[in-house]
C-alpha cells in the first residue's frame, strides 16, 4: 500500500512539475515572433489614400478605435473621436478579461517605430513583448501583403493628435497564460489582381475579418465548419443579444437569392454622403455591423466579396437576429 501511495505521489509531482513548467514556458519564453523589423516606411499621398480606405472601409480599424454612438443604428462613429481609442470589450461582453483599443492618433503611437508597429499589427505583439488578446484581428492582418499594412501605418502618422491616455488590458485566470501562445510569425501574402476577381475577393474578406463575427463560436474560437454561415451572439450592455446573419449562399437562410446588385446596393445604402443613422431607442434592435464604413468599400471590392462568398458551400441557418433584454 506504501509503494502504490509513493508512486502515485511521485507522478502526482511530475504532473505538476509538468504543468508548472508549461506555464513557465508560456510566461517567459512566449510569444516568440521574432523581432520587429527595421523598417521605415515612406509617407506618399497614395499610401495615405490607400491607408484611409483600409482603415476606415475595409479592415475598419477605426471601428473599434474610435467611439460609437450606440443611440443611432449601426453605431456611426462620433465626430472628433477618429483613432482616439479606449473602447471597452470586457466580462460583460464576454470576453476573458478587460481589454481597452488603444489610441492610434500620434499621441498613442509616437512611441513606436515603425517596424514595432508593423509587428504588433501583423502578430499582435506589443512594443514591449506582451501578447496582446485578438480583439484585433491581427491573425488576418498577418496574412495581408505587406505594402498594404504599410499604408495603414502612413495613414495613421497622418491622424490628428487626440490626447486620451488608455487603461492597460487585462486577462483574466487563465487567459493571461493561455494568451501568450496566441500570436504566431505573420505569414504575409501578395494582394492580387482586381482582375482576380475571386482571389480579390478571398484577400479582402480576411482583411475586413467577416468570418470572426459571421462564425458561431465556442469559447471564443470560431467553429471552423460552420464558417460564414451566422449566429454568433454579441452582447449589448443592457443584456439583448443580436446575432450575426448567414452570409453563405443558402437559398432560404443565408444570401442564395442575392444578386451582385443587392449585395452592393445594401451597403452602399450606408455609404452615401446624404446617409444619416436613425435613432434607435433603447433596448430596440440594434446592429454590431458597421455598415457606415464597410458601405463606404467601392462597388468593384464589394462585387469581389459577393464573388467570393457566392463560391462557398452553401450552409442552411436560419438565424434569430435579436432577443431584446429582460426587463
Amino acid at each position: 500500500m506504501k509503494k502504490i501511495i509513493k508512486v502515485l505521489g511521485i507522478l502526482l509531482l511530475v504532473i505538476v512539475l509538468g504543468i508548472g513548467g508549461l506555464i513557465g514556458y508560456a510566461l517567459i519564453a512566449l510569444p516568440d515572433v521574432g523581432k520587429a523589423p527595421d523598417l521605415k516606411v515612406e509617407i506618399t499621398p497614395e499610401r495615405v489614400q490607400r491607408g484611409d480606405y483600409l482603415a476606415n472601409a475595409v479592415a475598419s480599424c477605426m471601428d473599434c478605435h474610435s467611439t460609437r454612438d450606440w443611440t443611432k443604428y449601426s453605431g456611426p462613429l462620433v465626430p472628433g473621436t477618429l483613432g482616439k481609442g479606449g473602447e471597452t470589450f470586457d466580462q460583460k461582453f464576454g470576453f476573458p478579461g478587460a481589454y481597452y483599443s488603444r489610441n492610434l492618433t500620434p499621441y498613442g503611437l509616437s512611441r513606436y517605430t515603425d517596424g514595432e508597429l508593423y509587428r504588433v499589427i501583423t502578430t499582435g505583439v506589443t512594443k514591449e513583448g506582451r501578447a496582446m488578446f485578438p480583439v484585433m484581428p491581427y491573425t488576418h492582418y498577418g496574412k495581408m501583403d505587406p505594402e498594404d499594412i504599410y499604408a495603414i501605418i502612413a495613414y495613421l502618422r497622418t491622424l490628428p493628435e487626440i490626447k486620451n491616455d488608455v487603461a492597460e488590458s487585462k486577462s483574466d485566470f487563465p487567459m493571461n497564460i493561455i494568451i501568450n501562445a496566441i500570436p504566431k510569425k505573420q505569414a504575409p501574402g501578395k494582394r492580387p489582381a482586381a482582375s482576380d476577381k475571386l482571389a480579390h475577393g478571398a484577400y479582402l474578406i480576411n482583411a475586413a475579418g467577416c468570418n470572426e463575427c459571421h462564425t458561431k463560436d465556442k469559447k471564443g474560437q470560431i467553429i471552423e465548419e460552420l464558417m460564414y454561415s451566422g449566429g454568433r451572439e454579441f452582447k449589448f450592455p443592457d443584456g439583448a443579444i443580436v446575432r450575426s446573419s448567414n452570409i453563405t449562399p443558402d437559398v432560404n437562410t443565408g444570401i442564395g437569392t442575392w444578386t451582385e446588385e443587392m449585395f452592393i446596393n445594401r451597403f452602399k445604402a450606408f455609404g452615401d454622403s446624404g446617409y444619416v443613422a436613425p435613432g434607435v431607442p433603447m433596448g430596440s434592435f440594434n446592429t454590431l455591423m458597421p455598415w457606415t464604413m464597410y458601405g463606404k468599400m467601392s462597388r468593384e471590392d464589394l462585387a469581389a466579396i459577393y464573388a467570393y462568398l457566392k463560391s462557398l458551400p452553401p450552409m442552411a441557418n436560419a438565424v434569430e437576429k435579436f432577443t431584446p433584454a429582460k426587463k
